[in-house]
Order: structure tokens, then sequence, then C-alpha cells
């Protein structure tokens, strides 16, 4: 049988990212070229920032990758694109550029939804096999998804403000830890103890989460203990708001895989990388039986060969863009 190789852009943020995937799982060349370094200075993405570096990187990536994997664009069956959600400007550098491509070559155009893309990053570790919970946590979505078969989503539960990943971030922030917050959070709280009194957020029976309160606790806190003259102690206070995080993320997210009569687990998104999280999430799926499956940490952050292991799948299922297809800022996963 004929391998099916995809060229998939992922341009969703400040990761300007290129790859060839065969199959769906395997991979052939990947190259990422991040701007992290240029973002620290401003403490966050800048936006306007962003989408000029995708400019100025696009082409060059896409070149690098066809080098690395020691093919030409006339070897690729595909062209597949993260058409969202992400930021606007950043996410059509790559739309273009996919078109572009996909018109000058004739090949088919597979829009790819981001979230997708981390879902099928778990693809390229071990072939998914359903149903499962995916367990979607990043900078901009905390959402629980059940997947009766390849490319069905059906969202159960979802953040009703904050994404985890944003707390991360503010949290960071509030205590004097540099930019990206998530593994700067995640290593201090490995050196602190739980000492602090914080809520465990929207600790209830549905599969919605929230962590706008718990972010505020942690701004009220230090604001109250700067007041009486108290010093804080970072590595304790980042504990106690990781082991919040984590127990609500694996309460609702075991008591989904059980309530759905379900026995794999996915965890995909850039929040997967933290550790405290998945020494957790490994510990309770031992205990219950559990399949688990975390991507490795360079598939958690955002890649181009996780678009490209989605991307096949929705080829595969007859997906299809044409040259109207634009970018979408926000937009839910569906199928």
């Amino acid at each position: 049988m004929k391998s099916t190789y995809i060229l998939a852009i992922e341009s969703s943020c400040d990761e300007t990212s290129v790859s060839i995937i065969k199959d769906g799982h395997e991979e052939i060349a990947t190259v990422v070229l991040t701007q992290i370094d240029i973002h620290k200075l401003f403490g966050g993405v800048v936006p306007e920032v962003a989408s000029r570096h995708h400019i100025e990187n696009i082409t060059i990536v896409i070149e690098e990758c066809l080098h690395k994997a020691n093919m030409t664009i006339e070897q690729v069956d595909a062209i597949a694109v993260t058409y969202g959600p992400g930021l606007i400007g950043s996410l059509l550098i790559g739309v273009q550029a996919a078109k572009t491509l996909a018109y000058l070559y004739q090949k088919p155009l597979i829009p790819v939804h981001h979230i997708a893309g981390h879902i099928y990053a778990n693809n390229l570790v071990e072939e998914m096999k359903f149903p499962l919970i995916a367990l979607v946590v990043s900078g901009g979505h905390t959402e629980l998804m059940y997947m009766k078969e390849d490319y069905s989503f059906e969202k159960i539960g979802g953040t009703l403000d904050d994404a985890v990943g944003e707390a991360y971030d503010k949290v960071a922030r509030v205590i004097g830890l540099p930019y990206p917050g998530g593994p700067a959070v995640d290593k201090l709280a490995h050196q602190g103890k739980d000492t602090y009194h914080l809520p465990l957020p929207l600790d209830d029976d549905s599969y919605d989460f929230s962590f706008s309160g718990l972010k505020s606790a942690v701004i009220n806190l230090s604001h109250n203990e700067q007041q009486r003259g108290n010093e804080i102690r970072k590595e304790d206070l980042a504990c106690s708001f990781q082991n919040r995080v984590v127990e609500i993320l694996a309460k609702k997210t075991m008591k989904a895989l059980k309530e759905f009569g379900v026995d794999r687990l996915i965890v995909a998104g850039g929040v997967a990388a933290n550790q405290g999280l998945r020494e957790r999430l490994q510990t309770l799926c031992e205990q219950e039986n559990i399949h688990l499956i975390i991507p490795p940490m360079k598939y958690c952050t955002d890649n181009a060969a996780m678009i490209g292991a989605a991307g096949y799948f929705a080829y595969q299922l007859g997906i299809r863009g044409d040259l109207t297809l634009n970018a979408k800022a926000t937009g839910e996963l569906k199928k």
C-alpha cells in the first residue's frame, strides 16, 4: 500500500514550524523556529511582532524541512495547515503559505484545528485506539474530549474563564518568575511545600474548569502578605498553586474516564509538559488500570508534526480546504 506524506505548517502563535509526516505516525522531518527569546523582552507574546517574524521565516523553514527530509514538494501528497484558533496575524502567514503551495503544486489543502493537532501528537508516540478521553491543557485551552473514533471530537467540559496555561503565566508574573511562566512555576513547585491555603477551583460534579478564582486568590494572598510586610515563600506558593491545579484536573479527568466507561487517556497541549501533572496522572492511571499516553516534551509545545499527524486522518476522511480558506482566531473543535 502506497504511503501518504503530509507537509504540515504550524504558525498559530510564536513558533514557525514545518514538518513532513508519513502515514499519520512517522515523523520524517520537522523544523521549529521559536520566538521565545524575542518575546521574553516583553514578558509575553506580542502578536504584531510574532506575525512579522513568521513572514521573515516561513519560506526558510519550509525549505529547511524539505532539505532535512531529502524530499521535494512534488513528493508530498497534501499540504496541511493550522487555520485556527490562535493569533490571527500569525495564523494568516501559515494559511497563505499553505494555500500558495497547494495552488502552485496542485496539492490537496487540508485545514487542521490547532487542538486536533495537539491531540494527534499522541499518535506519533503510539497508535491511538478508541474510545478514549483526551485532556487538552495549554495556554489557551483546558478541555475534556470524548473520542469514539478517529477525528470524532465530543467536548464534555472546558474552562469557563482562564485556560490553565494562562493562569500559570499570570501567577508566575505575580511571584516574579520569568516568561514563559508555566515551566518556571512547575520547576519551583518541586522545590517547595504546600503551605498556603488556596481554594480548589470549581470543585463540582461538572466536567468544566475555572481558574480565575484560584489566580485571584494567589494575587490577593501575595498582596496581603506584602502589606503586612511578610516575605512570600515563592517555592511554597508555587507548590500550593500547582497542587490545586493538578488535583482538579486529575479529579475531573478520572471522573470522566469512569463515567464514560473508558480505559484510555491521552494528554495534549503545552501544559502536558508539566511534571506535576504527568506524575499525578501516571500514578492514578496505574492504580485504576488506565492506559495513559503523554507525548514527549517536543510534541507538547506547538509544532507542525502534530498538524501533519492530524492532517493525515483528515486527508483520509476527505476533509479539504480551498483557496477561500481563512484563518480563525477562535472556534470550537468539531468533526
